[in-house]
């Protein structure tokens, strides 16, 4: 489905990746792990049209997404959920999902999608009248992962959804993801929680200085002894 082969961003002369190559395959689970300045939300960033890379290939089924609009890419089926949420504070629930349902396949899917989103996060039928910016940070984070689900997508990248968290939220939220992932939608989180980001996964990835330094099933990297002692303290 995704696929990125020798991918390099620089900024100002400074490389944030450098020769990054995955793969995302229909429905499978991908996360990827690392430290802060990694270069993960720039990953994202970059598949998702806002950042320009130096060199290396990105290919979403068929096209090359490099010669796609940022603006257009949605439309092919990818939905970036941003870290920091970055919702419309001022617009009601409903109107977050709205814009979430431009896409042409949001559009048509919007019922079907609507029903799926209050099922999965029940708050926002309540609040769906509610102005965004008066939600909680789990209720933002909520719509924010909703107004993804809205464009129909076949490819869900989640930046860092479970931070600013508490616990219990947090653990809500992953449990909404995993159902998403049962249900037959393809993956791709960054994440803090290494824990809970690798057990999920089917395939992992640990991104630091902008390389990939390991990659593997969730059973490999939770072997890993660099994995145990630097990312799980064990």
């Amino acid at each position: 489905m995704l696929t990125i082969e020798a991918l390099t961003v620089a900024y100002g002369g400074l490389a944030a990746l450098s020769g990054v190559s995955l793969t995302v395959r229909e429905g499978q689970f991908v996360s990827i792990v690392g430290p802060n300045g990694a270069g993960k939300t720039t990953l994202f960033k970059t598949i998702s049209g806002t950042v320009r890379p130096t060199a290396g290939v990105i290919r979403f089924e068929d096209c090359d997404l490099l010669t796609i609009a940022p603006s257009e890419r949605a439309h092919l089926g990818i939905a970036h959920v941003p870290e920091g949420r970055q919702i419309f504070p001022t617009l009601t629930v409903m109107e977050n999902l709205e814009m979430g349902a431009y896409p042409a396949p949001g559009r048509r899917n919007w019922s079907r999608n609507l029903e799926r989103i209050f099922a999965l996060f029940p708050i926002l039928a309540e609040r769906r009248g509610q102005a965004a910016g008066t939600l909680s940070g789990g209720e933002q984070q909520m719509l924010a992962i909703s107004r993804g689900i809205a464009s129909s997508p076949r490819l869900l990248m989640l930046d860092e959804p479970s931070m600013g968290l508490s616990p219990r939220v947090a653990d809500l939220i992953f449990e909404r993801i995993g159902e998403l992932h049962r249900d037959g939608l393809a993956i791709l989180l960054v994440e803090q929680r290494v824990a809970e980001a690798v057990e999920s996964c089917d395939f992992g990835y640990v991104l630091e200085t902008g390389r990939v330094v390991l990659e593997g099933s969730h059973q490999r990297l939770l072997a890993d002894d660099r994995i145990r002692s630097v990312y799980l303290g064990m």
